[in-house]
């Protein structure tokens, strides 16, 4: 892991190149490309290309696109429930338990995050907070496999009041998706789960096809193709976010354990090359430990290529002089997730202005949350906890002012009206509350 005792330093090498990578034309997006539509294109192109071949040509187009992609034609793209509840009941039992049990956690957590409708009768306004109609969210697939995505996304809509909620996840060689997806789909009530992966899966849900329905929200994390195929819909149907690679901060003191710290890191970086792993700490000895006991842990895992090239191409140990110089730069990098690991980690909180979600003490680690902690794992990535919030069940609430007034507040509010839509050239506005008045 690169190391620095250079606040500012270490301000540049956080927040370079910061953001969704979208990037350009690849080679293997232009292979693609060319395999799929005979022409190379950009990366920019190719997706949107996906996305106008879906919507035009439905079912067939994503058939079409699967096979020269994948090398197989999918026979059929909706998975049926008879497979889901077969899929729930062939798992394991510990893992069916373990569903479950974060299946309960993540309920009992998002309902305690109801937001009530209000009204003020004295004052004639009032907010109401109405779901979406239906939302669906993409669960990775392919190789892997991530049910905790199908809970972390599916729970929260169900708890807001969406009526119809799906899943998408990449089917694998034609057969259904893992029936650890279809199972916690099964745990989550999900009504549809659709074997589509890519940016056809996200076309179809922002569209329709023949098979797939329309929806009104998307959701949940992808690669660089969902990625860019939700912003490139993004207005035709709601988004979440955009998502990059994972990234965790760790802000630690002496008195955190650097064994534990260490294997917090590794855990971040193992997700993926791209990962970040962060450590800021008040001491240099303690980073040296951390950074001991990384190399000394690094060759065991099973994943260790990933998780090497993580550590030592996008990890960070930034020595600070105290810990508000820790908080500054944390929030200026404005991590995914955010673990205190101090003496005092509840005294910090106040000073928290960027993060996606934010661990407290030793044992209240980024695992726990990925897992089942109670908040949904989608949180925001590359900076946008800036301006953007983890999945929740504002994600797919719309808040609707309700206006209404009395004649005597409405007339109090006339005046006002009248004199600044007259300002602003728009005198039918000002005639429309004068004349009420006029009337009465």
């Amino acid at each position: 892991m690169r190391l620095t005792s250079d606040a500012n330093e270490a301000r540049r090498i956080l927040l370079e190149n910061r953001g969704i990578d979208i990037g350009d034309l690849t080679g293997s997006v232009s292979d693609s490309a060319q395999n799929v539509f005979g022409r190379s294109m950009t990366l920019v192109e190719y997706v949107q290309r996906i996305i106008d071949d879906v919507r035009d040509g439905g079912d067939s187009a994503i058939q079409n696109i699967n096979e020269k992609i994948d090398g197989y034609r999918p026979e059929s793209l909706v998975v049926s429930q008879e497979d889901i509840e077969a899929a729930y009941y062939r798992i394991d039992s510990n893992l069916r338990e373990a569903l479950e049990f974060s299946a309960q956690r993540i309920s009992e957590y998002h309902e305690l995050c109801r937001i009530e409708d209000w009204n003020d009768e004295s004052k004639g306004y009032g907010q109401r907070f109405i779901p979406v109609y239906s939302a669906a969210s993409y669960v990775p697939g392919g190789t892997a496999k991530y049910p905790s995505t199908v809970l972390m996304t599916s729970i929260p809509a169900q708890i807001a009041g969406v009526k119809q909620i799906s899943i998408t996840c990449p089917s694998n060689q034609g057969k259904n998706p893992p029936d650890s997806v279809l199972a916690a789909a099964h745990i989550a009530k999900v009504d549809c789960v659709y074997a589509i992966g890519g940016a056809q899966s996200i076309a179809a849900l922002a569209y329709g096809t023949e098979t797939v329905n329309a929806v009104d929200m998307i959701c949940g994390p992808g690669n660089i193709f969902v990625t860019l195929a939700k912003k490139l819909v993004y207005g035709d149907v709601g988004i979440d976010g955009l998502y990059g690679p994972t990234e965790t901060v760790i802000l630690a003191d002496r008195s955190a354990n650097p064994v534990i710290c260490a294997a917090d890191l590794l855990a971040q970086a193992e997700h993926d090359i791209l990962a970040k792993p962060v450590l800021i700490t008040t001491s240099a000895s303690f980073a040296t430990e951390v950074s001991h006991q990384i190399e000394k842990t690094l060759s065991r895992m099973s994943r260790s290529e990933i998780a090497g090239r993580s550590i030592h191409e996008q990890g960070v140990i930034v020595v600070v002089e105290d810990l508000q110089t820790g908080i500054d730069i944390s929030n200026e990098f404005a991590p995914e997730h955010l673990s205190i690991v101090t003496e005092d980690p509840e005294s910090l909180v106040p000073h928290v202005r960027n993060a996606g979600m934010v661990f407290l003490g030793e044992f209240s680690h980024e695992v726990l949350g990925d897992y089942g902690a109670g908040p949904s794992h989608v949180m925001p990535t590359a900076g946008t906890a800036r301006f953007n919030s983890g999945l929740g069940l504002h994600s797919f609430l719309k808040y609707v002012p309700v206006v209404s007034l009395s004649r005597k507040d409405a007339f109090k509010i006339t005046e006002a009206a009248s004199v600044i839509s007259r300002e602003e050239g728009l005198t039918g506005h000002a005639e429309a509350a004068e004349i009420r008045r006029e009337l009465h």
